[in-house]
C-alpha cells in the first residue's frame, strides 16, 4: 500500500523506519538504478566512434564530430517518443488495462518508425549541406557526410529504441533496456574495431558498425514488446487514432526539448565570444555536466513511470507521496555528486587539456556546477514528474518563458564578454543559476498546486 488510509493515524512526516518510506524508496530504486546503467551505456556509442576514428586523423575526427552533432540533435529532439510513450503506457497500466497500455505502446513505435523514416529521407539529399553548414572544412566535410549518410540507415532504429524503451519504462521495466543498451555498447565496440582497423573501412566502417548495432537493438526491444502484446492479446496493427494521439502527446514535449536545446546552443555561442581557452573549457564543462545530468535523469525516469502509474490508478495521495520521496532522492543525489565534484574540481581539467588557461577555466566552472547540482536534482525530478503526469503543455510554455528570461543574461555576456576563466564562470553561473533557477521556480510552483494531479487515463 502506497499511502495510509483515511482512518489510519496521521504523522507529521515519514521517518527512515516508516514502511511507507521504505516501500517508496524500493520502488524508486528498482526503476532508477537500471535506468542509470542504461543512460550511462548510451553515450558510449558516440564516444567509441570518436575514440576509434580519432586515431585515423584529425580531419576524420572533425568530420565525425560534426556528423555526430547532427545525429544527436535529431535524436535529442525526438526524445518525446520515449517520454510521451512512458506516460501513456504507465497511466493505462495504473488503470488496470494492460492491453490498452501495450496497444498505446505499439502505436508509439509506429510513430517512431514514421518519424525516423521521414528524417532519413530528408537527410540523404541534405547531408552535405548540413555538414557544411556547421563549418566543417572541405576534407572534414567529406568524412562527415560519409558518416552521416551511412548513419541515416540506423536513424529509424534509434527512434524505435526510444519508443520501445518508453513502452518498457511505462510497464515499470527498466532492466530490459539496460541489458540491451549494455549489449549494444559492447557489440558496437567490437564491430567498429573490426570494420575500421580489421577491414580498413575507415570512417565508413565506424558508421556501418553503429548502424548495424542500432538496428539490432531496435529488433531486440521490438521482440520484447511484441511478445508482451501477444501474451496480453493487444493488437499489433497500427491505429491511426492511436498514432496521432501519440503525436499530439509528443508535440508539447518536443517544444519543451526545443527550448532546452536553444538554451544550450545559445550558451555555446556566447562561450565562443570568451576566447579560445574559454570555448575549449566550455566544451569540457558541458560534457561533464551532461554526464552528471544522466545520473540525475535516472531518478526522473523513475518519476515518469511511477507518477503515470499512480495517476492512472486514480491514487492522488500516492502520486504526492512518490513525488516527495523522489524530490528527496534528487536533492540528496545532487548534493552527494556536488561534494565529490567540488573535491576533485582542480584535477578535472588535467584529464582533458595540457593548457594552463583551459585548466583554470574548467576548475572555476566546476565550482559553479558543484554548487548547482542539488538544484539540478530538484529540477530534473520535477520535470520527470510532470512528464509522467502528462502535463506537457505546462512544460512547453514555461520552457519558452524560462528561455526568454535567460536570454537577456546571455546578451549581456555577448556584448561585454569578460573573457577567460572569469567569463566562463559568469556564463555557467547564468546557466545553472539563472536558467536552472527559473526552471526550478516554474516547476516548483506547479508542484505546489494540484492542477497536474489529473487522475485516470488521459
Amino acid at each position: 500500500m502506497l499511502v495510509p488510509r483515511p482512518d489510519e493515524p496521521s504523522h507529521d512526516g515519514p521517518t527512515q523506519q516508516d514502511p511507507l518510506l521504505v516501500g517508496l524508496n524500493r520502488q524508486i530504486a528498482r526503476l532508477a538504478l537500471p535506468a542509470l546503467g542504461a543512460l550511462l551505456a548510451e553515450p558510449t556509442f558516440l564516444l567509441v566512434d570518436t575514440a576509434i576514428v580519432g586515431h585515423l586523423g584529425t580531419a576524420q575526427l572533425a568530420g565525425v564530430g560534426v556528423a555526430g552533432t547532427i545525429l544527436t540533435t535529431a535524436v535529442g529532439l525526438s526524445v518525446f517518443l520515449a517520454y510521451g510513450t512512458t506516460s501513456l503506457v504507465a497511466r493505462r497500466l495504473g488503470a488496470g488495462d494492460l492491453r490498452a497500455a501495450l496497444s498505446s505502446g505499439i502505436d508509439g513505435v509506429y510513430l517512431a518508425v514514421l518519424i525516423g523514416a521521414g528524417l532519413a529521407v530528408l537527410g540523404f539529399p541534405g547531408a552535405h549541406v548540413l555538414v557544411g553548414a556547421l563549418g566543417a572544412g572541405t576534407e572534414a566535410a567529406g568524412y562527415g557526410a560519409t558518416y552521416l549518410l551511412i548513419s541515416l540507415a540506423g536513424l529509424p532504429a534509434m527512434l524505435v529504441v526510444l519508443a520501445t524503451t518508453g513502452v518498457l519504462r511505462g510497464l515499470q521495466d527498466t532492466r530490459t533496456p539496460l541489458v540491451v543498451a549494455v549489449a549494444g555498447a559492447v557489440l558496437n565496440t567490437i564491430l567498429n574495431l573490426t570494420f575500421v582497423y580489421g577491414l580498413h573501412w575507415g570512417v565508413a566502417g565506424s558508421a556501418i558498425g553503429t548502424a548495424i548495432t542500432q538496428n539490432l537493438m531496435a529488433v531486440a526491444l521490438v521482440v520484447v514488446v511484441v511478445r508482451a502484446a501477444r501474451q496480453h492479446e493487444a493488437s499489433l496493427r497500427p491505429h491511426l487514432r492511436g498514432i496521432t494521439g501519440a503525436g499530439r502527446t509528443g508535440i508539447p514535449l518536443f517544444l519543451r526539448t526545443l527550448a532546452l536545446r536553444v538554451a544550450i546552443l545559445a550558451t555555446t555561442a556566447v562561450a565562443a565570444r570568451q576566447g579560445v581557452a574559454a570555448l575549449a573549457a566550455h566544451q569540457v564543462v558541458t560534457a561533464v555536466w551532461n554526464f552528471l545530468a544522466l545520473g540525475l535523469d535516472a531518478i526522473a525516469i523513475a518519476a515518469q513511470a511511477l507518477t503515470g502509474k499512480a495517476l492512472g490508478a486514480g491514487d492522488l495521495p500516492a502520486a504526492r507521496a512518490l513525488t516527495r520521496a523522489m524530490v528527496r532522492w534528487g536533492l540528496v543525489a545532487g548534493a552527494v555528486v556536488g561534494v565529490v565534484l567540488l573535491a576533485i574540481h582542480v584535477v578535472v581539467g588535467r584529464a582533458f587539456s595540457a593548457d594552463a588557461d583551459v585548466r583554470v577555466a574548467i576548475a572555476a566552472a566546476m565550482i559553479v556546477l558543484a554548487i548547482a547540482l542539488p538544484l539540478a536534482g530538484f529540477v530534473f525530478v520535477l520535470d520527470g514528474v510532470l512528464i509522467g503526469a502528462g502535463d506537457g503543455w505546462y512544460l512547453a510554455w514555461t520552457g519558452a518563458l524560462n528561455l526568454v528570461g535567460y536570454l537577456p543574461a546571455l546578451v549581456v555576456l555577448w556584448i561585454w564578454p569578460p573573457g577567460g576563466w572569469v567569463g566562463l564562470m559568469w556564463l555557467w553561473f547564468a546557466h545553472v543559476g539563472l536558467y536552472l533557477g527559473l526552471r526550478a521556480l516554474t516547476l516548483g510552483l506547479r508542484y505546489r498546486g494540484d492542477r497536474w494531479l489529473v487522475p485516470g487515463v488521459a
